[in-house]
């Protein structure tokens, strides 16, 4: 179902973007839980695999719900596109823990048998000492997971806050928001975002955050209810080739099950791309790219998408398996 986000005529105006080491830390972890996100980032995980298993994530897990509410106070939509993890986890550490406690027995709540766990009841019944465990366990899942990586991640990130302020320019807001994401429409002044789970919010003046996150795709988040400002979590562009460097020992062996041309296309496809885009990207003639196209989405390992007059091509699961050496 979808949700929507309707914007006043104040709302134009305070629209931004921002980033948040604290926002990919969590999510780092919700990747860990969710296969279907494993995808781009098969580098990762396999280089973090002996660190993950010495982190006992299971308390955060039951506050990540499949479908549902997580908590707010655990991951507060950034101040801006320069704040820092420390920044952000002394606001965590800082939580009113009555606050925190009803938030989090919302989250409980949606996942099974979460309510009635022993760490859900220890949490509930102490929220002083919650709201400590759980930012203490973020600051492992960050020192381990994504702070060796964070220079490569705020790169992409900036990236595309850079990339979509341009087109923010030059097509408006009504423009650039369906663009994000194909999940993304625009009507009359209404956000729809498809996200799985139906909510509505008039921004009521307060704008709306739009955050790229690396680990978040294939979702897009929509919400944070009040007194949080309204913000869009989106897939960053280029995350498929995030890890290249890591998955670069494959390029050999998928040329030799593709083809050189082939491979050569479905590595190119880091981020959705037109066919005149990757031939010009590879320096091939469009009909050669648009052959090897045709070939690489009918074994599945390419969907076509059409945004306006444009036809994109991304990598399917599979294809991103393949692209980045498999498991």
């Amino acid at each position: 179902m979808p949700s929507y986000l309707r914007f006043g005529e104040e709302d134009f105006l305070r629209c931004r973007f921002a980033l948040s080491p604290l926002w990919e830390t969590q999510e780092a972890a919700r990747t860990l839980k969710r296969p279907e996100r494993h995808g781009y980032h098969l580098p990762w995980l396999r280089r973090h695999r002996a660190a993950v298993e010495a982190l006992d994530l299971s308390g955060l897990w039951l506050l990540m719900p499949r479908r549902g509410h997580s908590p707010d106070w655990l991951c507060p939509p950034p101040l801006g596109p320069t704040a820092s993890f420390e920044e952000e986890i002394a606001a965590v550490r800082a939580a009113d823990p009555l606050a925190a406690r009803e938030d989090t027995a919302r989250s409980l709540a949606d996942t099974p048998g979460a309510l009635d766990s022993p760490q859900g009841r220890a949490w509930l019944a102490d929220p002083h000492r919650m709201v400590g465990e759980l930012a203490d366990l973020l600051e492992r899942v960050w020192h381990t997971l994504v702070a060796p990586d964070w220079p490569r991640l705020r790169a992409l990130l900036e990236a595309d806050i850079a990339f979509h302020s341009r087109r923010l320019a030059e097509v408006g807001l009504g423009g650039v928001l369906p663009e994000i994401n194909r999940r993304c429409g625009w009507d009359a002044g209404t956000l729809t975002v498809a996200s799985g789970g139906r909510h509505e919010r008039h921004l009521g003046g307060q704008g709306l955050v739009l955050m790229p996150s690396v680990f978040v795709w294939p979702d897009v988040v929509s919400g944070f209810d009040p007194p949080w400002q309204p913000t869009l979590v989106y897939p960053a562009r280029g995350v498929g080739g995030l890890w290249t460097e890591a998955a670069g020992r494959g390029a050999d062996a998928l040329a030799r099950l593709l083809g050189r041309g082939r491979a050569a296309v479905l590595a190119a496809l880091d981020d959705p791309a037109t066919t005149t885009a990757l031939a010009h990207r590879l320096d091939l003639a469009p009909s050669s790219v648009s052959a090897h196209l045709t070939a690489l989405r009918d074994a599945g390992l390419l969907v076509a998408r059409r945004y306006g007059h444009q036809v994109l091509y991304e990598r399917t699961p599979l294809g991103m398996a393949l692209a980045s050496g498999g498991d």
